[in-house]
């Protein structure tokens, strides 16, 4: 049964609004414990190592927090988050982390692990739309990988890919739009015409969340260095996800706890579409007339 150990929004750096970024090194030190412990077939990174400054202090945060994973003894996979790419490119930052960061994809024990690792840069023109583009090749790689899948997938992000509400969340409540890429629809539509079971995990959005689409369960894991559930300390979160043969379970540790369990058989069942407006659904709209 495939182990993994998740670390996500370390945030690396000076203290900023509710992220504190200078506890990233001794709670990361904890990762690493956490690590040899429980001894993960792999560990992931799902983005967001450093807070960002500018193009040269980046480019030396994340050679900081490069060198906080390197005492992990088991594979150490990345995925960049937006902080991650404000100002340094994709591939200084494959350069720092001495690995490729192009989608990928890892077959494990009846499992195959989707590293989609596409483009997480917030982008900020001086007109039109703010926020994450998701590049055409990025969709239709997913779409293939979903397409030919024999076997469950773990798809894992840095953005969620459930586009799920953000009512309560400190940063995203008022700003949803940065929570998501927009065609978050299309996406899901993709991912939903698997025909083997599916789970999704992602960060970005600071909170433990599970969010159920068409049977498929979307995970967000909480921050290493939060503070905003978990004031004043942050929330320390580190996740171990088991994914079996009859089911999976994440299990989130730190301050910011969260358990959840989900049957495999459960996350390949595809649900009812959804009714139209009731006024355009010619039998309810027939009876609310009578009404």
């Amino acid at each position: 049964m495939p182990k993994i150990c998740i670390v996500t929004d370390v945030h690396h750096g000076a203290d900023t609004t509710t992220k504190k970024g200078s506890a990233a090194g001794r709670l990361m030190d904890g990762f690493v414990a956490f690590c040899a412990d429980q001894a993960p077939d792999i560990a992931l990174d799902l983005g967001d190592r450093i807070s960002d400054v500018d193009h040269d202090t980046d480019l030396a945060l994340e050679r900081e927090a490069a060198a906080m994973f390197a005492p992990i003894t088991q594979p150490v996979h990345h995925i960049c988050g937006n902080h991650d790419r404000d100002f340094i490119s994709v591939a200084e930052n494959a350069e720092i982390l001495g690995q490729s960061l192009a989608n990928e994809t890892i077959d494990l024990d009846g499992w195959t692990l989707v590293l989609f690792r596409a483009d997480a840069k917030i982008h900020r023109p001086a007109d039109g739309p703010r926020g994450f583009a998701l590049p055409e090749a990025d969709l239709v790689w997913l779409a293939g990988v979903v397409a030919t899948a024999a076997q469950p997938l773990a798809i894992f992000t840095h953005v969620p890919l459930s586009g799920h509400d953000q009512t309560g969340n400190y940063y995203f409540q008022n700003n949803p739009e940065f929570s998501r890429y927009p065609d978050t629809a299309r996406i899901r539509s993709v991912i939903e015409s698997a025909r083997v079971p599916v789970a999704c995990f992602s960060g970005h959005v600071h909170w433990n969340t599970l969010t159920t689409v068409h049977g498929i369960p979307y995970f967000t894991i909480q921050s290493l260095t939060e503070t905003f559930t978990t004031h004043p300390e942050p929330a320390g979160a580190m996740a171990v996800l088991d994914l079996g043969p009859d089911e999976i379970t994440l299990d989130v540790r730190g301050l910011d706890a969260f358990q959840a369990r989900v049957p495999v058989a459960q996350m390949a069942r595809r649900w009812v579409a959804a009714l139209p407006p009731f006024s355009r659904h010619r039998e309810i709209a027939a009876r609310l007339a009578e009404e």
